[in-house]
């Protein structure tokens, strides 16, 4: 049955057709987005968050679901975000949906627009409005306050 897969996998993106992987006992059905992204970025989900763990230059880095680069600000402190309004919009908050639960490292502070953000290691988490395409870290050292997260 593994061969089966493997060659339909392989068959598929010899003639360019898009779908999640199916595992030995698993529906088509059962594939997930997050197993798509995977296979799309070549990440690994980050232990309980919403990020996941992505191959670059420089090493992993963490990205969203959709591959665009986290970054944390070095003048944030005590788990609380000091990036105002207007720094939110060069460097957008990683918001988090109100009924989702935070598992460590990750954990959920309030962005200054008084939306949920998340944290990763008591660290507010943003993204950068230059980073264009999945993989991109303009903004690793930006003011010397910027950083990606590794």
């Amino acid at each position: 049955m593994k061969k089966l897969v493997l060659t339909l996998s392989v068959l598929g993106t010899v003639l360019g057709l898009s779908a999640a992987p199916v595992f030995a006992g698993q529906t088509a059905a059962a594939a997930s987005k997050t197993d798509m992204t995977k296979m799309q970025h070549g990440t690994d989900k980050a232990a309980g968050g919403p990020g996941m763990m992505m191959d670059a230059a420089g090493g992993k880095i963490l990205t969203t679901a959709e591959g665009h680069t986290l970054y944390t600000f070095d003048k944030d402190s005590g788990g609380m975000s000091n990036c105002d309004a207007s720094c939110l919009k060069i460097w957008p908050a990683y918001h988090a949906p109100a009924k989702t639960k935070a598992v460590a490292p990750w954990s959920k502070v309030k962005a200054s627009d008084g939306k949920d953000m998340w944290a990763y290691n008591g660290k507010p988490v943003y993204t950068y409005i230059k980073d264009k395409k999945a993989g991109d870290m303009e903004g690793d050292g930006v003011g010397g306050n910027w950083h990606v997260i590794k």
